[in-house]
């Protein structure tokens, strides 16, 4: 019940600004206990998947967190596992501000941030301080200046520096926001960095003694064919999930929307539609062959059935996290405990 009233008064903040508040604000409220006492303990409904024990199959997504300096708070809000990230390997300031841009009228964000972040080696330090006792994936992708034919350089820096510390790695090649990253889903490109990614992990798996998974991140932006051939090469080069989906550059049903004409990504209730299909045409493609992890316009408890129903075998919320709060998490993983006959 609390959570409206903190939304409307974030809400009057830059949405930048409105973010790093939140993000304090939970960090400090964990540190205090209050976050124990505010928000509802969500059932307990454990799930394995790409060999890992998930204490619920819902998840917080990427981008929430980018340089891991919040995991422990928002890992006591019920979550049963949180991704950090996108990480790139130098430091990078991201797109020209303003960049995030909040649509309340159709529930939905606009963001062009452009993998802003702190870089690999800070990201990694604040995850070895934090000892995250829970599942934690780290999402990597390349730095806006790697020109695409050397996008692996990056990736394989990424995650040789992140695999010790994560419960699984995402190749994010779906970002709408970085100049050229989306090439690296066609097959000119896939193959050839999900190959040599592939041998890297095989290698840190001996090196280090434990076999972290890689997932890969895709656009709702794709055609049939597209999703078909991605899949295709996601089974042959042997990874071991597939995210579904990003953020949109279509602007579905938003043509009397103010700001909708912003450029960048679009997420939130207008995406849901669009992540369902594209989730749907995967799983179908996918044909049990690779676990797929639904978002993307993931808003309500509904919506999140639906998804589990549709073949995902994990979940991510962002953006219906932003305007419906902590009791989203309680209220989705009630209604997937009441109805597991749906979607076991």
């Amino acid at each position: 019940m609390w959570y409206p009233l903190l939304r409307q008064l974030l809400f009057t903040l830059p949405e930048e600004q409105a973010h790093r508040v939140a993000l304090r604000m939970i960090s400090l409220g964990a540190s205090l206990g209050l976050v124990q006492r505010l928000v509802a303990r969500p059932p307990t409904l454990p799930v394995n998947v790409m060999g890992l024990d998930f204490p619920n199959p819902l998840g917080l997504a990427a981008g929430m967190d980018k340089n891991a300096q919040h995991i422990r708070g928002l890992g006591e809000l019920g979550f049963g596992f949180v991704e950090v990230g996108t990480v790139t390997p130098r430091p990078q300031p991201g797109n020209p501000k303003p960049r995030l841009f909040r649509l309340p009228e159709a529930h939905a964000l606009i963001n062009r941030m452009g993998f802003n972040n702190l870089g690999l080696d800070y990201l990694v330090r604040r995850v070895e301080t934090a000892r995250y006792p829970g599942i934690l994936g780290i999402n990597i992708g390349k730095n806006k200046d790697t020109p695409v034919e050397r996008a692996l350089d990056d990736y394989q820096l990424g995650l040789e520096r992140v695999y010790p510390l994560s419960s699984y790695v995402v190749v994010n090649i779906s970002s709408p926001n970085t100049q050229g990253l989306r090439a690296l889903q066609t097959s000119e490109y896939l193959r050839a960095l999900l190959e040599p990614l592939k041998e890297q992990q095989d290698k840190l798996a001996t090196r280090h003694g434990r076999y972290v998974p890689l997932v890969v991140k895709i656009a709702p932006d794709l055609s049939n064919a597209e999703i078909i051939e991605i899949a295709e090469c996601l089974v042959a080069c042997r990874m071991d999930g597939v995210a579904a989906t990003n953020t949109t550059l279509t602007r579905p049903g938003l043509d009397n929307v103010k700001r909708s004409l912003e450029t960048g990504g679009l997420s939130g209730l207008p995406l849901k539609p669009l992540a369902l299909d594209r989730q749907q045409a995967l799983v179908s493609a996918l044909r049990g062959r690779l676990p797929v992890i639904g978002l993307g316009g993931i808003m309500t408890a509904d919506d999140a059935l639906e998804r589990m129903q549709a073949g995902a075998s994990l979940l991510q919320i962002y953006t219906g996290f932003i305007y419906e709060g902590p009791a989203l998490i309680e209220q989705i993983l009630q209604r997937l405990a009441h109805n597991t006959h749906l979607w076991r």
